[in-house]
């Protein structure tokens, strides 16, 4: 067990209080490579090495063989939708069964398989080339019904606010895209090596890798309004928005920090630095993952944080 809300660390060179009520994380221990996640009720999907695991606080549930998931995943309806790296495909995935009901050749952008699976304007998007690229697939028929030209090397999406917003990170650019018309609308020059975003609390959140930045993006005007330091670095993390703060999980100095989306003031660094893995807000807690040490870890949310 780990202690879960430590010190409250310098905000805009300010030193913050200790939590009053210091917590522990409920760390289980998952063989293999346990990384992306997403939320399913009291549960969560993980993907691992040729399969994806759906786990609750008390274990194992159920696992869904695949050649290679990858990224993170999208879903809805009792439906995941997951990337597969080797066989350049899109996975549906019917929770309630375990079973695989479709597969969609999309192409994969990036098979290393950092990249997302979206749902938004009842449709699941993917990147889809490298050369830039994203697919469209209707749940209904399970086809792809249009792709969309893009920046190259756009490997990342999140849909919000009536569009769909997709990063770049060779062009370092975030992309704005109207669902309705499947163009580009705006797009806004970004830091060094942006990668993973979150769409919530009135913005849209990219992580500027290589400056160790959170680029806070206007959701109506696409452009960047304020930026804050968290490290040296952001590589290899993961982001999501809850409960009126960003939750960016990161790979250095603490496994997450908790930020104010309106001061953008670092509200806390949680948990000791774990390695690469990825993270869901929930209302109840936060899920995390650290594949490196092969483990899940579900932090029970306090009452207050961040006030």
């Amino acid at each position: 067990m780990r202690r879960l809300w430590a010190l409250w660390m310098a905000a805009a060179g300010c030193v913050l209080p200790v939590m009053a009520q210091a917590q522990t994380a409920q760390v289980i221990e998952v063989p293999g490579f346990a990384d992306f996640l997403a939320v399913e009720g009291k549960t969560v999907w993980a993907t691992n090495r040729g399969r994806v695991e759906h786990w609750s606080r008390k274990g194992k549930l159920a696992e869904v063989a695949m050649a290679h998931p990858c990224g993170a995943m999208a879903l809805s309806h009792h439906t995941l939708w997951v990337a597969d790296c080797k066989e350049g495909a899109l996975k549906r995935i019917d929770t309630r069964t375990g079973t695989i009901t479709a597969t969609i050749p999309t192409g994969i952008a990036n098979p290393k398989g950092e990249l997302n699976v979206v749902e938004g304007a009842g449709s699941i998007w993917v990147a889809s080339d490298e050369k830039g690229v994203i697919a469209r697939v209707d749940p209904g028929s399970n086809r792809v019904v249009s792709s969309i030209t893009v920046d190259p090397g756009t490997f990342y999406l999140a849909f919000g606010y009536g569009a769909l917003w997709a990063v770049s990170s060779d062009q370092q650019s975030v992309q704005r895209i109207d669902p309705l018309t499947s163009r580009v609308t705006a797009r806004t020059a970004l830091g060094k090596t942006p990668g993973f975003l979150a769409v919530g609390e009135g913005a849209v959140w990219v992580q500027e890798q290589g400056d160790g930045t959170l680029a806070r993006v206007d959701k109506d005007s696409g452009a960047v309004s304020g930026r804050v330091k968290v490290g040296d670095n952001l590589k290899w993390g993961d982001i999501d928005t809850g409960g009126g703060k960003v939750w960016l999980r990161t790979t250095d100095d603490q496994q997450f920090a908790v930020i104010d989306p309106v001061t953008l003031a670092i509200r806390a660094r949680v948990g000791a630095a774990a390695g690469s893995g990825a993270l869901r807000y929930t209302k109840a807690g936060v899920w995390s993952s650290a594949h490196d040490q092969h483990t899940l870890s579900w932090w029970k949310k306090p009452r207050k944080i961040g006030k």
